[in-house]
């Protein structure tokens, strides 16, 4: 090569890398937060063709605009079927900011709250899946099933043949599934194979297939955890449907264990629960049943006692055009008198969480954070340490669930009467890049239970304290502090 191509060449290129910089610094921070757009910029400053081949392929965080309009069609028709209806509530007796912040939720989410509503804590791993397989095989109309992760093993066996024996009854059984999250468990392909041998109606959820016209941003993803039967009964927690070491060669060399809350919900929430399922199924098939396979309010058994809870579905994800979750939580944690205590696998909190639970302890609370002892996934793990010491030092009481177990569990309770539970991880995930789903009950009774199961991870664990984590050694701390600055890629 001459020395004059090669120098022409060496322009170009110099060129090509200030253009992208400039470039980047005009695009990057339109609409997104100070720290993602700073994680963005450093990617490519310092990196900047795979920096910039990295954001054109997971940049944006929003899905394409047929989705979205889709998403905001749905909501219309859900606002529109709820207003006149009797939502059995009395929110003159709620505290004002409950009354509020469930007016935001109904205003991000367009599901409103409701009363007359039971629920229970399930949290035995085997116990919750027999206990959804219990209420299938009393299905007469339909059962809808909707998991980030599905596969047929020992442990959902009796779950799968409930779905065939209800199939066999005329029931008409509909499954959603996480494509990318479903398709790579080893067993994908024999639980396919069953699901069509039983008659159950299924579709990926998120599919990422180009060659069929259906892609967006890979790492968009639907978490969700849902089962409706008949409109009666409905579930949703942080378990999958999946053996508990997710069936996974690396997790059973290590002897890892997930462990999990779910919730059985009756009364009116259920339907708002079936309209999440309904939603994503028209937004996946094409096929919209908002307006056919659900039971109407009216017809749902309420619970009259003076124990039964007000409870609201709040669906999030990417597309929304706010983070519906996050929001909540950061109206809970604020409007907190007493205490607040959190149990996430994956705590990775923005700035305003951040300050929102710090504030809280300065406010003179009871905060504790529940959280495993080891991790399942190494950079997560590490962003998620790197706030120990901010938090410890703070104030906040840190809980190590204990090897091996992952604890996979996802809740928030305030005070002595209001909790949240679904499939929401408190890390920037959750609130920008995956569907979620989470239940806001307010109600003494829940919140017991809920303090009983806080309990039981207190007496199972041990508490982290702030003379430990500072004897960490220095090569942790400089990974943690890397995995946190990647983190903020959103």
């Amino acid at each position: 090569m001459s020395a004059e191509l090669a120098n022409l060449l060496g322009v170009i290129l110099i060129l090509a890398d200030l253009t992208i910089r400039i470039v980047a610094l005009i695009i990057i921070p339109r609409e997104r937060k100070p720290t993602a757009a700073m994680a963005w910029l450093l990617a490519i400053f310092l990196i900047p063709f795979v920096g910039i081949l990295l954001y054109l392929v997971i940049g944006n965080v929003k899905l394409p605009k047929k989705r979205m309009e889709r998403q905001r069609e749905i909501n219309a028709m859900i606002e529109q079927r709820a207003q006149n209806v009797d939502l059995g509530t009395d929110s003159a007796a709620w505290p004002t900011w409950f009354r509020t912040l469930t007016e935001q939720n109904r205003v991000l989410g367009a599901l409103p709250a409701t009363g007359g509503n039971r629920a229970e804590l399930i949290g035995d791993y085997q116990l919750s899946i027999d206990r959804i397989a219990a209420d299938i095989d009393t299905a007469r109309h339909f059962v809808h099933v909707e998991y980030f992760i599905v596969a047929f093993d020992e442990t959902t066996r009796g779950f799968f043949a409930a779905m065939e024996r209800a199939v066999q009854r005329g029931v008409t059984v509909r499954l959603l599934m996480d494509h990318i999250s479903s398709a790579k468990v080893p067993i994908h392909k024999e639980t396919i194979a069953e699901l069509d041998r039983i008659g159950v109606a299924w579709n990926y959820l998120l599919p990422v297939q180009p060659l069929k016209k259906k892609y967006q941003r890979p790492d968009l993803r639907n978490h969700r955890k849902l089962v409706v039967i008949d409109g009666l009964v409905g579930y949703t927690g942080s378990q999958n449907l999946i053996h508990r070491s997710y069936d996974s060669p690396k997790n059973l060399k290590r002897g890892l264990m997930w462990q999990e809350l779910v919730t059985r919900v009756t009364g009116s929430a259920v339907a708002a629960i079936n309209a999440v399922f309904l939603s994503d199924w028209y937004s996946e098939t094409d096929e919209n049943l908002l307006t056919a396979e659900h039971l109407p309010i009216a017809q749902v058994p309420q619970d009259l006692s003076p124990d039964a809870l007000v409870c609201q579905v709040v669906p999030s994800g990417p597309a929304y055009e706010l983070e519906n979750n996050l929001r909540l939580f950061l109206g809970l944690v604020n409007a907190a008198q007493e205490k607040v205590i959190i149990t996430s696998p994956y705590f990775v909190p923005d700035e305003a969480m951040l300050y929102a639970i710090t504030s809280a302890r300065f406010r003179g609370l009871d905060v504790q954070l529940f959280v495993s002892e080891i991790g399942d996934q190494g950079m997560v793990w590490h962003a998620q340490r790197s706030y120990y010491g901010q938090l410890l030092r703070a104030g906040v009481r840190i809980w190590m669930y204990p090897a091996p177990y992952i604890l996979h569990s996802k809740h928030l309770s305030i005070d002595d009467e209001v909790a949240v539970i679904g499939s929401s991880n408190m890390d920037i995930r959750s609130f920008n890049l995956n569907f979620e789903i989470s239940l806001l009950v307010y109600g003494k009774t829940f919140v017991t239970a809920m303090r009983e199961v806080e309990d039981g991870y207190r007496s199972a664990g041990r508490e982290l304290t702030l003379e430990e984590w500072e004897r960490q050694p220095a090569s942790a701390t400089f990974l943690d502090g890397v995995a946190r600055l990647t983190s903020a890629l959103e």
